[in-house]
C-alpha cells in the first residue's frame, strides 16, 4: 500500500466514508457555503458527524433537543430533521451574526418552525430557560466553550430526561487532555468534563476519538440512567 502522511489518510477514509452514507445534500451543502461566505470559522462538524448526531437523536426518539452552541447551523439542521413534525430544538448562540446566519440557513433548510435561536452568553440563556420552567429534554447537544463544559453539562443533567441522551464535542483536544501541565481553560474544562463523566452516577458515558479533515479530537457521550428530581 502507498505510504500516505496520516492526515491525509484521515481525510481520505472520511471523505470515503461520507460518499458511502450521506449522499449530496443541496441544502447543507448550501449552509456550509453561507458559513463561509460570512467569514465564520470552519469548525461546523463534518457530514458524517451530522448524520452520526441526527441518528443518535432519532435513536433516542428526541422530541425535545437543546443544542448550547450554534455557529451558522450546521449541527442544527441535522438535529431539527431527527425530529417528528411536532418537535422543538432551541439553540444557544452568543455571536449575533452567527445567529443570523444560522436563521437564514435553517429557513432555507425548512426546519425554521422547528428550531429557536436564542443569542447570548449560554449560561445565562440557560438560566432563563430555568426561570420560564423549561420541559426535560431528550437530547443534548454541547459544542460551545470548552471552559464552561462542566457548567453546561451539570445544567443538561438536571434538565434531561431519564434515557436522554447528552453529546459532548471536541472532548480530546488533539490528545492535550492527558497533558497534566497544560492550564489551558479549554484543556482544564475538558478534563473537569471527564471528571464529571467518571463520578456522576446518574450517568452511563462513554467516549472516542475522533481524526479526519477537523485534526484529531472526539466525542463524549452520556445516558442519563435515573431520575434527577425534575418532573
Amino acid at each position: 500500500m502507498e505510504k500516505i502522511p496520516p492526515q491525509e489518510r484521515w481525510v481520505a477514509v472520511e471523505q470515503y466514508i461520507a460518499n458511502h452514507v450521506t449522499p449530496p445534500d443541496p441544502v447543507l451543502e448550501a449552509a456550509r457555503e453561507a458559513n463561509a461566505s460570512a467569514g465564520l470559522p470552519s469548525i461546523d462538524v463534518t457530514a458524517t458527524e451530522g448524520k452520526f448526531l441526527h441518528l443518535l437523536a432519532r435513536l433516542a426518539g428526541a422530541r425535545r433537543i437543546l443544542e448550547i452552541g450554534t455557529l451558522g447551523g450546521y449541527s442544527t439542521i441535522w438535529l431539527a430533521r431527527a425530529l417528528p413534525a411536532d418537535g422543538r430544538l432551541i439553540t444557544l448562540e452568543i455571536e449575533p451574526k452567527h445567529a443570523e446566519v444560522a436563521r437564514a440557513n435553517l429557513e432555507k433548510a425548512g426546519v425554521a418552525h422547528l428550531a429557536e435561536i436564542r443569542v447570548g452568553r449560554a449560561l445565562d440563556l440557560l438560566g432563563e430557560l430555568d426561570r420560564q420552567g423549561t420541559e426535560p429534554f431528550d437530547f443534548v447537544f454541547i459544542d460551545a466553550d470548552k471552559s464552561n463544559g462542566p457548567s453546561y453539562l451539570a445544567w443538561a443533567l438536571s434538565h434531561a430526561r431519564p434515557g436522554g441522551v447528552i453529546v459532548v464535542d471536541n472532548v480530546v483536544r488533539d490528545g492535550y487532555i492527558v497533558d497534566d501541565g497544560n492550564t489551558d481553560p479549554d484543556i482544564l474544562g475538558t478534563r473537569r468534563v471527564f471528571e464529571m463523566l467518571s463520578t456522576e452516577p446518574r450517568l452511563s458515558a462513554t467516549a472516542l476519538q475522533t481524526v479526519g479533515s477537523k485534526g484529531y479530537d472526539g466525542f463524549a457521550f452520556a445516558v442519563v440512567t435515573e431520575e434527577n428530581g425534575r418532573r
